[in-house]
Formats: structure tokens, sequence, C-alpha cells
């Protein structure tokens, strides 16, 4: 199960970022219109509904509820399923399966029983598309994080995945995939308002924070945002020092 429980509507409103880059990802997809395209971690929809305009026959999977309620309102056109990536099972095996910030919400040790899993639910032939956050994302916020922890004898759990290349695509490798193409690449990412800082430790990282009173984490946080000021904070803007990862990969039987 991903590290993460979503506050839906917050993310439709302030974290739009996450679906708009994701466009620039389904141009990786190289199978013709009319393909069936399973949009894995689907989210709020917003990036199945753009599958669906490019002609592909989509179906989108996510383990949110809260995410599919939104998604299924807001998409009324598209066909969503409960499903999460260690264990989803297709009536139709996909010709793409295609994932936009997701997999480094998975544990490292889930991440070869989760690429095995995608190569069952794919046909012969078939492509996965992914980008995840890769080596070094958001590293200056996470050190932030984890000096603030460890002043006050807590320890800060890296619930992230970011690999590099050279760690990936020997686990597409193993699964069975044959990768033709991949990428590691800075991406600093723009975040709406002047607490934007704050609501993206708030929104994406809450795991480390489980158990802490309100107060306690609220003091942690802005103290970390402090440390990280001078980096991040530029043009009157906070710019969040964001690493992509990603892949094209073919199952090869």
């Amino acid at each position: 199960m991903p590290n993460i429980a979503w506050n839906a509507k917050e993310y439709q409103q302030n974290f739009s970022f996450v679906p708009s880059y994701g466009e620039a990802v389904t141009e990786l997809i190289t199978k013709p219109q009319g393909s069936f395209v399973v949009d894995l971690g689907c989210g709020n929809g917003t990036l199945t509904e753009k599958l669906l305009e490019k002609g592909f026959r989509v179906l989108g999977v996510d383990d949110s509820e809260d995410m599919l309620r939104l998604a299924r309102r807001n998409h009324p056109d598209v066909t969503f399923q409960k499903g999460n990536a260690l264990d989803f099972v297709l009536i139709e095996k996909a010709d793409v399966i295609f994932s936009n910030a997701v997999f480094h919400w998975l544990d490292g040790e889930k991440q070869q029983a989760m690429l095995c899993n995608l190569y069952r639910n794919l046909k012969p032939g078939g492509e996965l598309v992914c980008e995840f956050g890769g080596y070094g994302c958001a590293e200056t916020v996470h050190s932030a994080l984890e000096a603030v922890f460890a002043e006050r004898r807590l320890k800060y759990p890296r619930v992230f995945y970011f690999p590099t290349i050279g760690q990936y695509a020997p686990m597409l490798e193993k699964a069975g995939f044959k990768v033709e193409f991949a990428t590691l690449f800075d991406r600093p990412t723009v975040q709406n308002g002047e607490d934007g800082a704050a609501d993206w430790i708030r929104m994406f990282d809450k795991k480390p924070f489980e158990g802490m009173t309100h107060d306690v984490r609220e003091e942690i946080i802005r103290e970390a945002v402090e440390r990280v000021r001078g980096k991040l904070y530029k043009d009157e803007q906070w710019v969040i020092d964001y690493v992509r990862i990603r892949f094209r990969a073919r199952k090869t039987q």
C-alpha cells in the first residue's frame, strides 16, 4: 500500500501541477489510438481524461476511495476501478500501463513485486510508461526536516523511494521488461502561495508526523521551512527541488 492518505479536495485545489506535468509523460506512449491504456494511480482522473482525448480506450485505477469519488464526479465519461499497484487485476490485459507520480510512494522492497504485477497485466509487446520521483527529489526539504527531527531526538523516516536509473532499470529487466527509454532530470516545481513549502510538507510528507500533536508538527514544519527559505524561496514564490525519473519499458513476451 502507498505511504500516503490523500486529502482529495486540497490536492485538486492546490497541487494541480502533479497531473499538469504528467501530460508530457503521455508523449512517451507509442501505441496507436484505440489501444487500451490503464492510468495506474489515476488520482482525480485529470490525466486519465487527457489519455481519453488522445484517442485511447482508458481505465483509471487508484487505491484511494476519496480520489476515485472525485474522479468519477469530474470525469463521468471515464471508467475507474479501485485497486493498488501490487495486486490489481485487469479483466482485459492492457496495451499500455501509464503511471505518473505514483511509484515513489511504494517502499523499495515492494517495487519488484509491483513491477512483476504490471508485467502480468500487460499484453505481449505492451508498454509501461511512467514518471516518478528520482534520486535527490526534494532533498533540500527532507534534509532540513531530518535535522530538525534529530535536534528533538526524533528519527525522520525516509518514506519515499527515489532511485537512480542504475538502480531501477535492472529491476524492470528482472521483471521481464526491455527498457527502451530512461532519463533522470531536475524539475524545480513552483508551489502555490506564500505558505507553499509548508503546504507541500503537510500534503505530501504526512507519515513522519504521525502521532505528533498539531502544535509540535507545525513547529517542526515552520523551523524546517525557515532553514530552506534561502535556497527554495525565489522571486516571491516557493520552488521545491524536484528530481524526476522516466521510463518506457516493453513486455517482451
